[in-house]
Formats: structure tokens, sequence, C-alpha cells
């Protein structure tokens, strides 16, 4: 039994004459800055956001001063926050060994995880200055091991986005550039006469933020495809509907096109959970963006018992998943398809997305079927290498090769195989004449 409370309005993720305009306006700006450099990039600047500053990079006394003017507070919050990020992190770096193992005698393989050696980080401005973005980033990366790191964040409404600025500069970004949108991804990802180009793009970002990833993605690495936030809520009887709603509302506030959904096994607390909303939107301040998601990408689904919550909720494979149950470490065992887990009511997706160390930075649009979120991991390059010192053993392995890369008409393939027989086995060579 499934059965809609309330069903979105508009499905998420389809194409537009406004997503079509994107892309197009995107290949429009990376063409140019692939052709220009630094004047296309100082043009884009201007129009978009009215900013044409002498130099796009903040020197180091600039930065001395635009930390200075941040309150004490603020920085001590980032301090203590950055180093939740770093110790999580510095958990998943360590989980990863480099290893070799002498499958057979005299024949050594391995494998190695090696950092990228520089890393872009966008971390967004405009409505939402997303300080938290970061730490995700940078830190991620620089406990990673990347050598460079250069951030680009954009100015907000002609003004210095101060606790962003800190923020990067105490994560461990070794370049800050004030630039932002189109312009800045292109920048980092193909170079100009004054950025240098990266191996990897990392970091959130609106639409054409998302949308020049996608295309340069091949060109650099990229963190994710990135689209709307997304929360699903799975919640029994036990659960408080006005938690719920506020949880819901808390994620839908990011833009009018992010889904939030709640699954649960109680009619009862579905409709009180659809209550509180109509009335929480009644005075929250970001309703603009809240009550359009709400209405058009908002969905409560009635299930007959959690383990159908949980396969529901797989289907959907979210970027966040709340569970609100009795028994919230079920979901372990029971769900596969999730950006990240926030399991009873005393966590939540906000603590995710602020201050509580995991990364924010997570897969939408169904992603999470095939990957996970930013992590350590995405900045490695894991790579591996072969050794054979027993002569006995490389005959072995020619003879092995010539007759299996003949099975696929690889004679080249095949007579690399045969020259190490020869050598090291004393094979004959017939083809050599």
């Amino acid at each position: 039994m499934t059965h809609y409370l309330k069903k979105a309005s508009t499905p998420a993720g389809v194409d537009s004459d406004t997503s079509r305009s994107v892309r197009d306006t995107v290949s429009a700006v990376i063409a140019d800055v692939r052709t220009r450099g630094d004047a296309a990039v100082r043009e884009y600047s201007q129009k978009f956001d009215k900013w044409s500053p002498e130099s796009f990079q903040l020197s180091d006394r600039q930065i001395a001063d635009i930390v200075a003017s941040v309150p004490e507070q603020a920085l001590l919050d980032i301090k203590t926050v950055q180093e939740r990020v770093r110790t999580f992190a510095v958990h998943q770096r360590n989980s990863l060994s480099d290893f070799e193992v002498e499958t057979e005698p005299g024949v050594f393989l391995g494998q190695r995880n090696i950092p990228v050696s520089s890393a872009g980080a966008y971390v967004p401005g405009g409505r939402y200055p997303l300080v938290a973005s970061a730490h995700m980033t940078v830190v991620t990366a620089k406990v990673a091991g990347v050598q460079r790191v250069t951030a680009c964040t954009p100015p907000i409404r002609g003004e210095i986005p101060a606790a962003t600025v800190a923020a990067l500069h105490m994560a461990g970004a070794d370049e800050i550039f004030l630039l932002g949108g189109t312009q800045a991804v292109a920048a980092l990802a193909l170079g100009t006469e004054t950025i240098g180009k990266v191996d990897m793009l990392a970091g959130p970002g609106n639409a054409y933020v998302a949308e020049a990833k996608r295309q340069l993605f091949g060109e650099v690495g990229i963190d994710l495809f990135a689209g709307p936030t997304e929360v699903l809520v799975i919640a029994d009887e036990h659960a408080d509907p006005f938690v719920v709603a506020v949880d819901l509302l808390s994620q839908a506030e990011h833009g009018p096109d992010s889904p939030a959904v709640l699954i649960t096994t109680s009619e009862s607390l579905g409709r009180q959970v659809i209550e509180h909303i109509d009335g929480l939107l009644v005075d929250m301040p970001t309703a603009d963006f809240a009550a359009p998601a709400w209405r058009d990408h908002g969905e409560v689904v009635l299930v007959a018992d959690l383990d159908a919550a949980y396969r529901l909720a797989d289907r959907y494979a979210s970027e966040h998943v709340q569970v609100l149950t009795a028994d919230p470490r079920q979901a372990l065992d029971k769900m596969r398809n999730y950006g990240a887990l926030f399991l009873g009511e005393g966590t939540c997706v906000s603590y995710g997305d602020k201050v509580i160390g995991t990364n924010h930075t997570l897969p939408t649009r169904g992603a999470a079927n095939y990957t996970g979120g930013l992590w350590v991991g995405k900045y490695l390059k894991t790579v591996t290498y072969q050794e054979v010192t027993d002569p006995a053993a490389s005959a072995a392995l020619g003879r092995l090769c010539g007759r299996a890369a003949r099975v696929e008409s690889f004679e080249g393939h095949a007579r690399s195989g045969d020259v190490r027989a020869h050598k090291f086995g004393g094979d004959e060579l017939p083809w050599a004449g």
C-alpha cells in the first residue's frame, strides 16, 4: 500500500526552456574564457556581478584585514567546525592504505593513493553565502594532500564576504579569488594568464555553476554532478510531527526547486506535518524559497510498514535521509541508496550541512544509486604498479600472455609476451626470422 497525502506537482529534474538557456549561456562563457582568458573573465564578472577590481586575487594583506574584520565568535565557530571536518577527514584518509602483495613468487602487485596536484574550490555567494562549503572543500582537499588549492567565491552585492574569505584562509586555501559564476569555474578548469589551471573542481553552486562543471568534466575532474538540495524523512508514529515539519522546511529553503519528502507509516502524523508546514510558512523569513519548493516538490507518502518505507526511500535515492523512528539505526542495514543518513531526533540534516563534521557535498537527482558524496578519496587517484623480478615467473606470464592475446587477435601484445618467454625461458621466436 502506497498512498500520497501530498504529491509533487512538478517532477524534479525535468528539462525546460530555462535549463536549455542555462546550457547555452554556460557554453558561450566557457568558449569565450577558453579564447580570451582574463579579458573574458573580467567582462563576465562585471556583467553578472558588477565586480571588476584591479586584481581578483586577494593579497596576503587583504586577507589579513578581512579576517580581522570578522567577529571573534564567528572565527572561533569556524575554527571549531573546521576541526570537526578535519578530524573526520583524517579518519577517512587513514582508512585508505597503500599496499604491495607478492601474488606468486617474484610477482609483485601494489596500490598507491596519490592526491591530485591541484584543486579548485568553489564557494557560492548570492543570497546564501555558504561559509561551510569552504570547510568541506578546502579542509578535505588539504587532508588528502593536495598541494595547491585555489578557492573562488563571488562578491555579494558588491561586498566582500568576509566570513567566507576567513573560512577559506583558515581552511588552508593557497590562493583566494573574489570571483564567481561560470567565469570562475571556467577560469579554474582552463587556466588564464593569472589563474592557474587545476586538476579537479569541487563545491556547490547555482544552476550555471553546476552546468559549467558538467560541461568541463573530462578536461578536469569534478566532485559531483550537482542538482537542487533534497531531503527525505522516514517517520513512524513515534516521531514528533512538529520536528518533522521544521526539518523538511530547513532544506526546502535552499531553493524553490528543492524536493522535500516525508515517507511515513502513520497517516495521522503525515496530516499533522502538512498542517504544521502550512502554519510555519506563514511567517518563515525564507518562505519565498521554501513555500514554492514545498508546493511544487513536496510529498507526503503513506506506506504500510517501515520495510516498505525503506524500499521506497531507496528508490528516491535522496541526498539527505533523516530517520525519525523508534529504532533509527535499523536504516543502516535496510537502506543502500542515500547521500547521508541522519539517525534519530537528536540529529538533523542542518547539523550535517553546517557543524557536525561529515561532508555536506552529496549526490542529488538519483546519483546516490552509484556514488557517495565528497570525501578525501575524491581528491585521491588510486593507482597500481607491477613488478616481476623472477625470470621463471616472467617467462610463464609471457607464454600465458601470448596465448591470451592471440585469442583476441592482438599479435603485438602476444609478441611482448613472447620476447620475455624467449629471454627468460629460452622459448623460440619463430616470427622474428
